[in-house]
């Protein structure tokens, strides 16, 4: 019986000590896991700001002391996760750091988590911030009285791996609200929109809802699709800006006005309706940078289709160096305190005016420039836009330099002169014909805008471009060739240096040519400015697709980015490619 129990006792020894040794590497693990988070955190500035829209804002300004080498970890219950539009992280440097969304929190279920990467930086300071859609506000009340009720569901708090100091919770409303309640797990908070919670536990789940009340049309239920913003650059530097909305209601109630907000030093101010209708316009408030005005519409809008509002205004004259040369700082998107889903902001400068800055090697995926003859069009798109955007990036302010020289302005009516001569010289010949010997008109018919340009000269110009062209191709087969090695090195040097001084013969050819079609003047002198424009885009656009091949190979651009510059490059290579031989086939026309 004795032997039993020792060998019992023995036996449970060893098992103590299997299960000592399995355990022992888990928590050295869950030890340097901790060490690699070497943060804490102090104190939490949790605010919710209900946007003019209805969008919901929730920014979180987190102090901590440590390290975040292993990047921050910050969340909410997974119910919001649906409504998140954008988030951004962003010291008091304005320092933006990327995010990852949607990424669990250690394993927890329940949560919808964001990933900060701070790579070698370590901010003590930093503000994450949640852009969320407005269908969670939801309106109780008709807006029939003067005042009218809003449910809103938001998290009351952020959700930690680790233990939080202090949560101080403030709601910002449009307006004081006259009544508001909120409804929390950890108790009610009655008639103020602030409220504090003292050693935040992690991963904390709390969802709340306040019931608040405001004034009739300070708050309105908006979906702002479109906001296009087209910049006219005058002659003497001048500026005049057109703000054209696309928006829904998505209220229970009509609206009759409409809150915009503007650059504050916007003057002449007018607003018109899809229909070109003036509508009524005052100021409401000016702050900062901004002035909020109220625009009224000319009939209710109901919750239906989408309608258009836009403004027109003047803003401060670009400033001048030499007279020839412009420079503007311009803030794109200012603070509005509403949420649009796409913007584009265009700028179109006077005739014969040329962009300097940004040049086309800055150019990123949201900017745009289109050449015509004698028109330059600079665009940006953004998708998401607010006043969260102008708080985040104290760079959003676009610097454009242009150079425009003033003679442009007699260019129209010089135009216009020559052809009234050309008109009067061809009615006086016309009315003296009759009067003159019967040679003398040889003379006046003889049309200059054809002198030396036959049948001949325009088939010689078609089949050395096409001879041209050809000969490009089969020097892109050699390179290909050549690269796969498929074709001798001393025979490849040797081929392409024959096609290259063919293909410099025929260039010669059709330079004298196109001397030959310009003096000619009419429609042919018209079709050789076309082609010139579009061989210029030409070799701009394949410039700028080695540029960026070589900034892809180089790890500089991101694959979307890459694919989406690409894209507007082919675009516009087949559009110049669709010139040329539209311009071809139309001389080929000619002959028959």
């Amino acid at each position: 019986m004795v032997n039993i129990q020792v060998k019992r006792t023995v036996i449970l020894i060893a098992l103590t000590a299997v299960l000592l040794t399995a355990l022992l590497p888990l928590s050295l693990s869950v030890h340097t896991v901790s060490a690699q988070n070497a943060y804490t955190i102090q104190r939490v500035d949790h605010q919710v700001h209900v946007m003019y829209s209805g969008h919901i804002v929730i920014s979180d300004t987190i102090h901590i002391t440590g390290s975040l080498s292993n990047g921050f970890l910050i969340g909410f219950p997974y119910q919001y996760g649906v409504n998140v539009l954008k988030a951004v992280t962003y010291d008091q440097n304005h320092n933006v750091y990327p995010m990852s969304l949607g990424v669990p929190l250690e394993n927890r279920v329940g949560y919808y988590g964001a990933k900060i990467d701070f790579g070698q930086s370590n901010p003590q300071v930093f503000t994450v911030v949640f852009v969320l859609s407005n269908k969670l506000l939801t309106q109780t009340s008709s807006g029939g009285a003067s005042t009218v009720t809003f449910n809103l569901d938001y998290p009351a708090y952020p959700s930690f791996v680790q233990d939080a100091g202090t949560c101080n919770v403030s709601i910002v409303l449009p307006e004081t609200p006259t009544f508001i309640s909120i409804t929390k797990n950890d108790g009610s908070v009655e008639t103020t929109t602030n409220y504090i919670k003292n050693n935040l536990p992690a991963f904390t789940y709390s969802p709340a809802t306040a019931t608040f009340t405001v004034h009739f049309g300070n708050l309105q239920l908006l979906t702002i699709e479109q906001l296009d913003r087209q910049v006219t650059l005058g002659p003497a530097g001048e500026l005049a800006s057109t703000d054209t909305y696309r928006f829904k209601n998505n209220s229970p109630d009509s609206i009759s006005s409409l809150k915009l907000w503007l650059p504050i030093q916007a003057s002449n101010i007018v607003a018109r309706d899809e229909f070109g209708r003036t509508l009524t316009t005052s100021t409401l408030a000016t702050s900062g940078t901004m002035v909020t005005m109220n625009v009224t519409l000319v009939s209710s809008l109901a919750g239906s289709g989408p309608s258009t509002v836009s403004v027109s205004y003047n803003l401060p004259s670009a400033t001048s160096s030499q007279g020839t040369r412009f420079s503007i700082d311009f803030v794109l998107f200012p603070a509005f305190d509403y949420y649009v889903e796409k913007a584009t902001v265009t700028f179109v400068p006077p005739e014969g005016a040329r962009f300097v800055t940004p040049n086309l090697s800055e150019l990123g995926t949201s900017l745009s420039l289109t050449r015509e003859i004698f028109q330059e069009t600079l665009s940006m798109k953004r998708e998401g836009v607010s006043y969260v955007d102008y708080d985040v990036s104290s760079a959003d302010v676009l610097q454009i330099t242009y150079d425009y020289n003033v003679l442009w302005l007699s260019f129209r009516p010089t135009m216009w002169i020559w052809l009234l001569a050309i008109v009067g010289v061809v009615v006086v010949a016309v009315w003296r014909r009759p009067r003159r010997k019967a040679a003398a008109p040889a003379r006046i018919v003889t049309p200059k805008v054809s002198v030396g340009l036959t049948p001949d000269d325009v088939r010689s110009f078609t089949e050395a471009y096409a001879e041209k062209n050809r000969i490009a191709s089969e020097l892109k087969s050699l390179d290909t060739r050549a690269q796969k090695g498929r074709i001798p090195r001393r025979q490849y040097k040797v081929q392409r240096r024959t096609l290259e001084l063919r293909s410099e013969a025929l260039s010669k050819n059709i330079s004298g040519l196109k001397v030959t079609f310009r003096s000619a003047g009419g429609v042919y002198a018209d079709l050789v400015r076309q082609l010139d424009f579009a061989e210029t885009e030409l070799v701009e656009v394949e410039t700028n697709i080695r540029t960026i091949e070589t900034r892809q190979n180089r790890g500089e651009l991101s694959l979307e980015e890459y694919k989406k510059m690409m894209a507007d490059y082919q675009r516009r290579k087949e559009k110049a490619e669709t010139t040329i031989n539209g311009i071809l086939l139309r001389l080929r026309e000619e002959l028959h």
